[in-house]
């Protein structure tokens, strides 16, 4: 028991963490595309991430073997590649907080996944938490309304859809292999960058802009929201069900959308706010589940 208790609280920790680092990663990418164009950026940001990465492997002395390839490089293409490449492109003409709002659909269409490829049922307490998100996701897109751009909406779920494919995927390699956290962070993350190198080699952008802004958020995103908060998010697919994490990390755009009002000056609408709260709620159902298990 006491072992477990730790493990379930280590993975707690973990998603705390990592629901910081990637709520203030939203107002990073929207603030760095005034210098750059998104692919550039979210490629360096991801290739400098896996460095980090593998400097930390060879300074734990741990293997640089990979994990099984084509899955480990299905990841990579799902969670890093296409997520954070549409993500990027979708910040161009959308606000920060919005769009972190409709990426975080993401764990209905994980939930949905996980069922489908791994078997993980949803119970009772999962479908009153995902349909009490799902309404207040409802009430931020706003669907009766015109919602501005499009393309950036359109751009924000199917980033949200590639991610969860991405935590399913690593999900059943995790059940299948156990492969060391850090060298499957390290490889897809290099998939993924490699990947999104070749998008920014072919795509017409702007010219990067080498100052301390651009330079300042580029250190953050590959060492804080790439590297360290990718590593913590295995930790929190290995230790918890893909439902309650991916459910759990609805935290996100919550804090993004507070953010984004703090700083960016983006100030959320009536409906959002509703949204936020029945999201809210949502969380507190799911979070009764992971309580309830770990007692």
């Amino acid at each position: 028991m006491p072992s477990r208790f730790s493990s379930q609280r280590g993975a707690i920790l973990a998603l705390l963490a990592t629901l910081a680092l990637w709520s203030y990663s939203w107002i990073v990418m929207k603030q760095v595309l005034a210098h750059a164009g998104p692919f550039d950026f979210a490629a360096l940001r991801y290739l400098l991430g896996a460095s980090v990465l593998f400097a930390a492997l060879l300074l734990s002395r741990q293997s640089l073997r990979p994990p099984p390839l084509l899955p480990t490089v299905l990841i990579g293409l799902c969670q890093t590649a296409a997520f954070q490449g549409l993500e990027q492109w979708a910040l161009i003409s959308g606000g920060a907080g919005h769009v972190a709002l409709l990426a975080y659909t993401m764990p209905f269409w994980a939930v949905l996944l996980a069922w489908l490829m791994i078997g993980e049922r949803p119970t009772r307490r999962h479908w009153i938490g995902m349909a009490l998100a799902a309404v207040g996701l409802l009430c931020i897109i706003e669907p009766w309304r015109s919602m501005g751009s499009a393309t950036s909406t359109i751009l924000a779920i199917a980033g949200g859809v590639a991610w969860a494919a991405g935590t399913v995927l690593s999900k059943r390699l995790m059940r299948r292999t156990s492969p060391p956290l850090l060298a499957l962070t390290a490889w897809q993350m290099l998939a993924g960058g490699v990947a999104l190198g070749i998008v920014a080699l072919v795509v017409p952008q702007r010219a990067i802009e080498w100052n301390g802004a651009f330079i300042g958020g580029l250190i953050y995103s590959v060492v804080m929201a790439s590297s360290l908060a990718w590593w913590l998010w295995s930790i929190v697919l290995q230790r918890m069900s893909t439902a309650v994490a991916s459910l759990s990390s609805l935290g996100v755009p919550i804090i993004s959308v507070l953010l984004a009002w703090l700083i960016l000056r983006e100030q959320p609408t009536m409906m959002e706010a509703i949204g936020i709260v029945f999201v809210l709620l949502g969380l507190v159902a799911v979070s009764g589940v992971g309580t309830k298990r770990a007692g």
